[in-house]
């Protein structure tokens, strides 16, 4: 084994060496070109090979730099991707004083960095900036990392004070296209450097957050009133896309620095309370056109981070987004799609980990939440009608623990039971399949735990009592099926429900009584029903590929997961 390991390393050293000669003495561009991609394809194969190899790691990523000069097309792109895969698999080693050297490369690299980035477009250099945060990331020593930090960002902050300065002069500025432009490439800058630098970002982003959100608000103004006063296209101008690009990155770049940032409470205090009048607030008093769904996935990404520590921000954000959002998106299944998909994913978060705020709902309101989920998994997109059917489980299992279970489950139980139905048996909403089923079990364990220990039936107008809810239950899904599968005898309906009933604490045996019920109707029978069994293939596609990785050769090296310490 060593020897294979010994003649490997031999061989990938002849194959670089010879490349990077044959790059020396090749005349004209294209062939240039060709060895540069040949080149940085294969270093980007064998990360193992280069940390045990610091010469040939300076070797390798000083020529991409010399790459990131070369015009011709594709290569500057290549360079920069290559090294963004190194630096993530080596970047320990950027930021050690390595033998017979003075620096670690990292500052090495600082000091050069306006001359190595300086024919690179700029989502280049936004990548070249995640690369080198990876790098400052790996630095165990918080002053040196501060300092590595503050010599990365130099550049964009210093057009970034000029910008802001001369906007303190006059705010007419900030309305020049060019300058626009500029804001937002700075604002894409430190989003790629928070990518990488997670929580050590914050003293970067702590330097221009309150300028930012000034930014945000009077850009948000401008777009809100061009809106209004141009007409249905204003939305369309470029003007108005520019400066929504503008408040889009911004959102962005705090949602990837609170996400990437370790579960520190304190950030989360600092950084919620000024974004409630400026996001928030300006949120529920645009116009739809307006109103940017980038501030549903933040909210939704904060609540996920800091739990239940925001439970008293909850009605806030309730209140600025639910009522306004929910009018955009249920006038049909077509408009507003993004915000579709970030509604929900906020709801979700909430309902996971601020279930209190919900329990103080009025009635009125936890309907219109109930209704919005029912109107998510009726969905025909099936990211959002996953979304909902998540949803719903989690509302399902907090409720059942709540004091509220039987007030809950005595307005929502039969709705919930024939919605679920009715999107299982109607052939459009296979892939909710797993989630479907998921739904029903949670129902028929409930209704025969014992939970609910008050009648789901109306008393009033049902005349006779049931012994138990169980048999409610059961009574209510034999009438239901019946009447939507009237080829099938009321004997086979009665035969599967009883069959629910039996299997339900066994998930797989359950999942396949209702799966043949499914098949054998009229409706399936027909028809490709490879989505009810997308659980048994993925399954089945993870089993094939342990098997493939447990055989040495049969997975290519940079396809398996590198597990191994950077050091």
């Amino acid at each position: 084994m060593e020897l294979r390991f010994f003649q490997e390393n031999r061989f990938l050293v002849m194959v670089i060496r010879d490349l990077l000669n044959l790059c020396e003495i090749t005349k004209g561009k294209d062939n240039k070109a060709v060895i540069a991609s040949n080149i940085m394809y294969v270093v980007g194969q064998y990360p193992r090979f280069l940390r045990a190899h610091w010469k040939f790691l300076k070797t390798v990523v000083n020529k991409l730099f010399e790459f990131m000069h070369e015009t011709h097309p594709g290569v500057q792109d290549m360079a920069c991707d290559t090294f963004l895969k190194i630096v993530q698999k080596c970047k320990r080693k950027f930021v050690i004083v390595q033998v017979g050297e003075t620096e670690p490369f990292v500052s090495e690299l600082l000091t050069g960095l306006a001359t190595t980035v300086q024919d690179l477009e700029p989502h280049q250099i936004h990548s070249f900036y995640e690369s080198v945060g990876n790098m400052i990331q790996a630095e165990s020593d918080p002053q040196k990392r501060d300092e590595y930090l503050q010599r990365l960002m130099a550049l964009p902050n210093q057009k970034w004070a000029e910008i802001i300065g001369q906007a303190r002069q006059s705010v007419e500025f900030l309305k020049d296209p060019v300058v626009i432009r500029t804001v937002l490439n700075i604002l894409q800058t430190n989003t790629s450097a928070a990518t990488s630098l997670g929580t050590y970002f914050l003293s970067q982003i702590s330097l221009i957050f309150l300028d930012m959100l000034n930014v945000y608000r009077m850009y948000s103004e401008l777009v809100s009133t061009s809106i209004t006063s141009g007409g249905p296209y204003a939305s369309k101008t470029s003007f108005v896309k520019l400066l929504r690009s503008v408040k889009r990155e911004t959102l962005k770049l705090i949602e990837t620095f609170l996400d990437k940032a370790e579960d520190q409470p304190h950030i989360g205090k600092q950084f919620v309370p000024p974004m409630m009048e400026s996001v928030l607030c300006d949120y529920a008093r645009n116009v739809p056109d307006a109103r940017e769904s980038e501030v549903l996935s933040l909210f939704a990404t904060i609540i996920n981070k800091y739990k239940a520590t925001m439970l008293d921000d909850v009605p806030n954000i309730f209140e600025a987004v639910f009522q306004c959002t929910l009018e955009m998106i249920t006038k049909n299944f077509e408009d507003y799609p993004e915000h579709r998909l970030k509604f929900f994913s906020l709801l979700r978060a909430i309902a996971t980990f601020c279930f209190p705020a919900l329990i103080k709902l009025s009635s009125q309101q936890l309907k219109l939440v109930m209704d919005s989920i029912i109107w998510a998994f009726r969905h025909t997109e099936r990211n959002i009608a996953e979304t909902g059917l998540n949803l719903l489980l989690e509302m399902l299992k907090n409720f059942q623990q709540s004091a509220f279970c039987n007030q809950f489950f005595r307005s929502y139980f039969i709705q919930i039971e024939q919605e679920i139905f009715a999107v299982l048996t109607d052939t459009f909403h296979k892939p909710g399949f797993k989630l479907h089923v998921l739904v029903l079990q949670h129902l028929f364990c409930l209704v025969e735990s014992g939970a609910l220990t008050e009648p789901l039936w109306d008393t009033a107008t049902v005349p006779y009592p049931y012994p138990n809810n169980a048999a409610f239950v059961r009574e209510y899904t034999i009438k239901l099926l019946s009447s939507s599968f009237p080829n099938m005898t009321a004997t086979e309906v009665t035969q599967f429900v009883n069959g629910l009933y039996e299997s339900r604490n066994d998930p797989s045996e359950f999942k396949k009584n209702i799966r043949d019920f499914l098949v054998q109707s009229k409706e399936f029978s027909a028809q490709d029903n490879k989505d009810l069994y997308a659980e048994e293939a993925a399954a089945q596609r993870e089993q094939e590929r342990q098997r493939m990785l447990s055989i040495p050769g049969l997975v290519a090296p940079n396809e398996i997961q590198d597990e191994m310490v950077d050091s």
